[in-house]
């Protein structure tokens, strides 16, 4: 019987990322979106609650706690709740570090996992998507061909969170092995790797605070230790780790936009009673705290079958449709109740709306 109930451990992580979204997070949401940058104070506080080392291994210098897709679901839903560009830089090295903790090779864990349980953020990223209309996670056209003993990666990112900070990167590139069809295969590149470039940061709609850029990749040389286990039911989990997550932080999104809008209606009067108490507006606010609900229980079904090491593609696929397309109705229905006002960046709303539209173009993230 499937079971959603949280842990004591789980609770107390909730409780915290909790408090640490409204106290933190959220205050700096709007001034962070303006500027385009997140105030590196904010940053080291989101990195002392130990959401990247929680699940290392002691050995390696972390806390020692067992990997679980709904505790991530949880925190990158507090987080999102928050602010989806702070919650997304905050958690961008567990794109990293998980990925390694359940695909590498004992050598590999013991190489990168250690520089991720000092003191200071230690920042990290994925290189998924890519600058093509046709683009297809596990068909990318970035490719990884055998030279020797090492393989040869070649191709170009998009989108890339933390892309000029980040000092170690996992890529997606299509690799064909003799003269079976190519199939996606995860690896580690690290930044100072020869014929890897950063370009410059990207303008987008939404996510402003968060810095995305393009990395090429000419032909740089990539150990064989670097690459991640690349079976056929790895990469599926590694995807559907993705999808969870990106779907949980759609859930946060969503509610953030729900309770701003419920607030308003609340406090909101017009010819003499809220406008909350017209029928089209409570209408309207009830079908959305329904969807915030039907969303998370989408995403954490698909975390639990994952956490008991099920096939979850199908329950995570549904999620991550289900919440992206979700997401954008629910935002634009709180811009809605605001009337007027939630065109206006006197209100989070916009800022809701903005990010809400990256769910259904966007791959790879965040981790669960």
């Amino acid at each position: 019987m499937i079971n959603f109930e949280l842990d004591e451990d789980q609770q107390l992580i909730r409780d915290t990322v909790v408090s640490f979204a409204r106290d933190e997070v959220r205050p700096h949401a709007r001034e962070a979106d303006e500027k385009g940058t997140i105030p590196a104070e904010l940053v080291q506080k989101g990195w002392e609650l130990g959401l990247v080392q929680s699940v290392i291994p002691e050995d390696l210098g972390g806390f020692g706690n067992a990997h679980s897709a709904i505790t991530g679901a949880v925190v990158a839903e507090e987080l999102a709740y928050g602010d989806l560009s702070i919650a997304t830089h905050l958690l961008a090295p567990r794109l990293v570090t998980v990925p390694t903790l359940e695909f590498g090779s004992d050598a590999l864990k013991k190489s990168v996992l250690p520089r991720f349980c000092g003191e200071r953020f230690e920042a990290a990223s994925a290189a998924v998507m890519e600058p093509r209309m046709d683009f297809d996670a596990s068909a990318p056209a970035t490719t990884l061909k055998r030279d020797g003993d090492d393989y040869l990666l070649s191709g170009e990112k998009c989108l890339v969170p933390l892309g000029n900070e980040a000092r170690q990167f996992l890529v997606i590139a299509s690799l064909a092995n003799g003269t079976g069809a190519p199939h996606a295969q995860a690896l580690l590149v690290d930044r100072e790797t020869p014929g890897l470039t950063v370009g410059e940061r990207e303008r987008n709609m939404g996510l402003k605070a968060l810095a995305t850029t393009r990395i090429t990749f000419d032909g740089c040389k990539i150990p064989r230790e670097q690459l991640l286990d690349g079976n056929e039911a790895a990469s599926a989990r590694l995807a559907n780790l993705w999808r969870v997550a990106q779907g949980a932080m759609a859930v946060g999104v969503a509610r953030a936009a729900y309770d701003y809008a419920r607030d308003y209606a609340r406090d909101r009067r017009a010819f003499g009673q809220a406008i909350a108490q017209k029928q089209a507006i409570a209408f309207m606010l009830a079908e959305m705290a329904m969807e915030v609900d039907a969303m998370r229980l989408l995403v954490w079904e698909a975390a639990w079958r994952l956490d008991r090491h099920e096939d979850a593609t199908r329950e995570a696929h549904l999620a991550k449709r289900y919440t992206s397309d979700m997401a954008l109705k629910i935002t634009d229905n709180a811009v809605q109740v605001l009337g007027g006002h939630g065109y206006i960046r006197d209100h989070l709303v916009e800022l809701f709306l903005r990010n809400a539209r990256s769910f259904s173009m966007l791959e790879g993230l965040a981790i669960a």
